[in-house]
């Protein structure tokens, strides 16, 4: 293969690594009942005028599987912290003991979990619409080194490698998504 197809095929595995990384990145942030620090990872805090997240602004601890704490690193950001969590609208009560704030998770509910499992599945296929996207890109890519002179068959080799690749990456998706999907119903 020429050193152009090589190039094209890698720049393909590393755009579906990427949508990979980005999926699990994203399913941290669905959670399975169980208190994790990553649940409080999308929270912005008003820091002196500016927007900072809240792991900049205070530890954040999980002392049981029911419990979250936040314990701010200045005293008087403990009431921009509990608002910020509030209006992050992840359905926690957060309450304020004068020096941190204490998060119960409650249990999920049936539709709860259903909720999540759509959310889930919704993350699964804008990652594979990713695999997609640079499958269609390389195969373009791959056509117009075609254009250019490169040997049809070695062409039709690529896409044939594309094409596996996608397969391989699409089947890491679903696989994700399953055990995801088994985490969150799991009561």
């Amino acid at each position: 293969m020429t050193e152009e197809i090589e190039f094209i095929i890698d720049t393909a595995k590393e755009h579906m690594n990427g949508s990979i990384a980005h999926l699990e990145k994203e399913f941290l942030n669905i959670r399975a009942g169980k208190a994790t620090p990553q649940m409080l990872g999308g929270v912005f805090v008003d820091y002196y005028g500016s927007q900072t997240p809240l792991s900049q602004v205070a530890n954040i601890n999980v002392p049981d599987a029911r419990t979250i704490t936040v314990t701010p690193w200045e005293k008087n950001m403990l009431h921009p912290i509990e608002k910020a969590i509030q209006v992050a609208n992840l359905g926690f009560n957060p309450m304020n003991n004068g020096d941190n704030i204490i998060i119960s998770v409650p249990a999920l509910t049936e539709e709860r979990r259903r909720d999540l499992v759509k959310q889930a599945k919704s993350e699964a296929e804008d990652a594979k619409i990713g695999i997609r996207n640079a499958r269609k890109d390389a195969n373009s890519d791959i056509k117009k080194e075609e254009k250019n002179g490169t040997s049809e068959d070695m062409c039709k080799d690529a896409e044939e490698t594309i094409q596996k690749l996608t397969d391989t990456y699409i089947k890491k998706i679903e696989d994700l998504l399953a055990h995801k999907e088994a985490e969150i119903m799991k009561v």
